[in-house]
């Protein structure tokens, strides 16, 4: 089973640890667009074996946004006749299953062709150490979040298009679209880790923002003063659970209405969702 992985990078070498722990288990090649990294991003790159480092490509002068939609919407089309699934994600988003591996593998076997994913907003007091730490088996507080409920995997033989919206939050894919039974699958976002580094780290993207981006509140919450950004952090710890409790059935448990809810699943023990 080939798994190719795709992503956008600027200044992550403080999270590019986490990343790699967490899918080198099961990703076989990674291809990095990076957008002018000067904090050691690119060395840790070019440094890892699985990684093919490239640059991103001019886009859309007037949003960042729209350059990264129509970008991520056409990029994958590269892994067509090698990969059996594409993840498409951000450093700080890890996609998630008590046996990754295995239930990609059933999925194959059902002929699932694409795996939605459960979100939730990973929460710590402080930034975990040490940098290549096994995220998601030690730092398992997590609020849901139906922002962060994207596309996991796909399989990029059988899709025609994913057609994302803005920040890749929602979908709407053709071609051959076939969902598990069941939401298994979740996406840990671990990015509210140490409030102070994130408010800086929204201080450093807010000036990225371009002008259509400013003009529909396209990212917004880097502009955020820290009361906000308090309140939101506030919001999510009264909202957290653990996320790796056996007793929580995550297809039952995250109630947020689920932007997939009406694309076709293949036939199983539950196919029901919210």
């Amino acid at each position: 089973m080939t798994v190719h992985y795709y992503t956008q990078s600027w200044n992550d070498a403080e999270m590019l640890g986490f990343m790699f722990r967490h899918y080198d288990p099961i990703v076989d090649r990674y291809f990095v667009y990076d957008d002018g990294s000067t904090d050691g991003t690119i060395e840790m790159l070019k440094a890892h074996p699985k990684v093919d480092l490239r640059s991103v490509p001019p886009g859309d002068p007037n949003s960042r946004t729209l350059s990264s939609v129509r970008f991520f919407d056409e990029v994958w089309r590269q892994s067509r006749g090698i990969a059996d699934w594409v993840i498409v994600a951000d450093i700080d988003e890890h996609l998630y299953h008590p046996d990754l591996e295995r239930y990609l593998a059933v999925c194959r076997e059902r002929a699932v062709t694409l795996i939605p994913a459960l979100g939730y907003q990973m929460l710590s007091a402080q930034f975990p150490q040490p940098p290549d730490l096994l995220l998601c088996a030690h730092l398992t507080r997590g609020a849901p979040w139906r922002q962060m409920s994207k596309l996991g995997f796909f399989a990029p033989d059988r899709i025609e298009a994913v057609n994302y919206s803005t920040g890749r939050h929602r979908c709407a894919p053709t071609g051959e679209v076939r969902l598990p039974p069941r939401d298994e699958l979740l996406l840990l976002h671990y990015k509210y880790m140490d409030f102070e580094r994130t408010q800086r780290r929204h201080e450093q993207f807010g000036p990225r923002s371009r002008a259509l981006d400013i003009a529909n509140g396209w990212g917004k919450k880097y502009f955020w003063s820290r009361e906000q950004l308090a309140e939101s952090w506030s919001g999510f710890e009264r909202a957290a659970i653990d996320i790796a409790d056996p007793a929580i059935d995550h297809h039952r448990f995250h109630s947020e209405p689920r932007w997939w809810r009406d694309l076709p699943r293949v036939p199983g023990d539950e196919a029901s969702s919210s």
